[in-house]
């Protein structure tokens, strides 16, 4: 089976994490984030998937390759300007060699899910629908569109960003649908097209399908505190994925020639050749990248520490991300969902908390920063 990945984003809500490097390959844990959909895609038997790309399409062929790592075939296709997601997956049909078939997949590339995707195609097999939308519940629904069902799983329609009377569900689309073709035909070509808001209003009554996964893990990575939450699921199992075999008994996974001379406390991961310096902490909930140094009595934990990135002596990194080359002074406290960009060099003293966002290649000279 074929599956379109809408990967076609800037990854905006994310900078500066992508202010270089698009969403898709983005470094989640120990891998880009789009393996983790490609490895779940192959456990349900997709053996093709066409990454529908928009931002730094190379970068993406350059990281994931032709697909064989992760049991399938990857196909890039680029779309010529954006043509939003029922226009993309139109577009990609277009250009592949017999079409996308007569059924096939389609996702949003935001997501991180371990949903059974097996389930869902068999139930639209069953329920003879056109389009069959994977459905997860929700704590808070009033954040969202929700998703009504009749009986039988036909969908009877949305509820945009509802107010806590109008709620009847906690239903919203998870954003992995399957879809005969002839859902195509109502996607004009050459066009601007959201499968969301244009074409499934649309099949309403004319064979919309919504199937409830309960159970399932599901999150967007589309924030930094998304991001954030992700890498900590990830590592302390709430979400299926091949990290966790990589942890040992204490729940920590080190790459090659790592030199521990300080504490690491599980759940941890840290990639190949990091130095934690003596007095220094990492973990629990800590991801380090390749090379990254933690300087004496740095702290890192609820964070993530990415390549060739530099903790300074007695700095605390905490529920924050720091991006690839960056390098922090000592004393630093770097907090609250801040996110401190590639190549960014802080000087001793400062701090960034409140969501503060310091972009690619920024200095920031002693005690420039004190919120």
């Amino acid at each position: 089976m074929r599956a379109v990945v809408l990967v076609g984003g800037e990854g905006t809500r994310l900078r500066p994490l992508t202010s270089t490097v698009p969403k898709p390959v983005v470094r989640l844990v120990d891998r880009p984030f789009m393996a983790y959909m490609l490895e779940w895609l192959a456990r349900h038997g997709v053996d093709e998937v066409v990454l529908a790309c928009g931002f730094l399409p190379t970068r993406l062929r350059e990281e994931l390759g032709d697909g064989e790592r992760y049991g399938l075939r990857l196909v890039y296709i680029e779309e010529p300007e954006p043509r939003g997601t029922g226009g993309a997956v139109r577009f990609a049909d277009e250009q592949l060699d017999g079409g996308l078939g007569e059924r096939f997949l389609v996702l949003n590339g935001d997501v991180l899910t371990d949903l059974d995707l097996r389930a869902q195609i068999d139930a639209h097999a069953a329920s003879g629908a056109r389009a069959t939308l994977a459905l997860v519940p929700v704590e808070d629904p009033t954040a969202y569109g929700l998703v009504r069902l009749a009986a039988g799983g036909d969908v009877a329609g949305f509820l945009e960003k509802p107010r806590p009377e109008e709620i009847d569900t906690d239903l919203i689309s998870a954003g992995a649908y399957v879809l005969e073709r002839s859902v195509l035909d109502l996607v004009e070509p050459g066009r601007n097209v959201s499968i969301e808001r244009e074409v499934w209003p649309r099949l309403v009554g004319d064979g919309l399908h919504g199937h409830a996964h309960t159970g399932a893990y599901w999150l967007d990575i589309g924030t930094p505190a998304r991001y954030l939450q992700g890498s900590g699921d990830i590592l302390a199992g709430r979400v299926r994925t091949a990290v966790r075999e990589r942890l040992d008994a204490h729940g920590v996974a080190r790459g090659e020639d790592c030199r521990i001379e300080g504490h690491v406390h599980g759940p941890a991961l840290l990639g190949d050749g990091c130095h934690v310096a003596e007095g220094a902490v990492v973990g629990p909930g800590a991801v380090l990248g390749h090379r990254v140094r933690i300087e004496p009595g740095a702290t890192v934990e609820h964070a993530v520490v990415l390549d060739d990135a530099v903790i300074g002596r007695g700095t605390v990194v905490r529920g924050a991300i720091v991006s690839p080359g960056a390098t922090i002074g000592a004393d630093c406290t770097i907090t609250g969902c801040a996110v401190v960009g590639p190549g960014v060099h802080a000087g001793a003293g400062n701090t960034l908390d409140h969501g503060v966002r310091i972009f690619p290649g920024v200095t920031l000279p002693d005690g420039a920063v004190g919120f």
